[in-house]
């Protein structure tokens, strides 16, 4: 099981950041289209790294195009020696046709055409042939020798999909090299949903589906309400509400998809109690938070990302400890 850290996006910040997150000794590191490209800094964090696996989790699919997508990590994985994991994400309605102002449909069929039409693209590239891509959602039959990228000895990056309903599960098992599941999960819905729906639907003639979980660790108090404000704003999305449902807590989810309608984000944390704090995040000292995550998620799970949320999260070394015992 690899270990990953989050990458911060500042573009002041990430060199630094990862050059400590591969001293500590993690395996890679992931950014998150939030606030800024997750593509600019990931630029920079090939440049300073030399054995991190890297990558966007998640770059917003429907923000863009296959063809925006293939151009830039194609020139990561190339520049990268081969490092970079694409994670791509679907989003929601609203972010996706009234922030990016882009178009919204059947988001499942919608990203696997958009996965199927990436790999006709870097098919393309990488050996000549006549770029024949015609679907439902997207069509991209031109390809000059003038708009061709150089050859990338690596060949395409590997790519992961974030899921979380069934649909979209299924997808990721049809298309994509891996799965990124969402943080608003817990070791129920991930055995008892998850990973049943994708054994499902994996072809038989394809390697098995890597799974990377990003759990919330909380090591302290400040630690703790942060992730308690997290999962609160995950809650209020109606999208999320099945994992809810799992655990007997459905109405939780209309409550809280209630008061974010009246922007009253601050008093949202609070109905987030105690056993579901618990049930999606490792809470302890670095010891007990490795045990919570070996017994979760051990035999499960290819990689972890260890994921304390906030605007401002901690350094890398805030994990250390916790990483050493981890790999003990």
């Amino acid at each position: 099981m690899k270990i990953d850290a989050r990458l911060d996006t500042s573009l002041t910040a990430v060199a630094g950041d990862v050059r400590a997150i591969e001293e500590i000794g993690f395996d890679g590191a992931w950014n998150t289209e939030n606030r800024a490209d997750p593509f600019l800094s990931l630029t920079l964090a090939c440049e300073h790294s030399e054995r991190l696996a890297l990558g966007p989790s998640v770059a917003i699919a429907f923000a863009r195009t296959p063809m925006t997508v293939a151009y830039p990590s194609w020139d990561l994985q190339r520049f990268s020696e081969g490092r970079l994991i694409l994670g791509l994400g679907s989003q929601i309605r609203p972010h996706v046709a009234r922030r990016f102002s882009m178009p919204w449909s059947e988001p499942a069929d919608r990203m696997r055409e958009f996965v199927l039409a990436l790999r006709a693209i870097w098919r393309t590239w990488a050996t000549g042939e006549r770029l024949e891509h015609r679907g439902r959602f997207y069509e991209h039959t031109l390809m000059a020798p003038a708009f061709t990228p150089p050859a990338n000895p690596s060949g395409p990056p590997p790519v992961f999909l974030a899921a979380v309903g069934p649909r979209m599960l299924r997808v990721a098992a049809e298309v994509a090299d891996g799965l990124f599941v969402h943080p608003f999960c817990t070791e129920a819905y991930l055995r008892d949903v998850i990973v049943p729906e994708v054994t499902a639907h994996r072809p038989a003639d394809a390697a098995p589906l890597q799974i990377a979980l990003s759990p919330f660790v909380a090591l302290d108090e400040s630690d703790v309400e942060a992730v308690r404000r997290q999962i609160s704003f995950y809650g209020s999305t109606p999208a999320y509400r099945r994992v809810l449902e799992l655990h007997g807590q459905g109405d939780l989810q209309t409550e809280l998809h209630r008061m974010s309608k009246e922007g009253r984000w601050d008093d949202m944390p609070a109905l987030v109690d105690d056993d579901l704090l618990h049930a999606m995040c490792a809470v302890g000292s670095p010891g007990e938070a490795a045990r919570t995550l070996r017994a979760r998620y051990g035999g499960v799970a290819d990689r972890l990302r260890l994921n304390r949320p906030g605007d401002t999260p901690p350094p890398p070394t805030h994990f250390a400890e916790l990483v050493d015992l981890l790999r003990r």
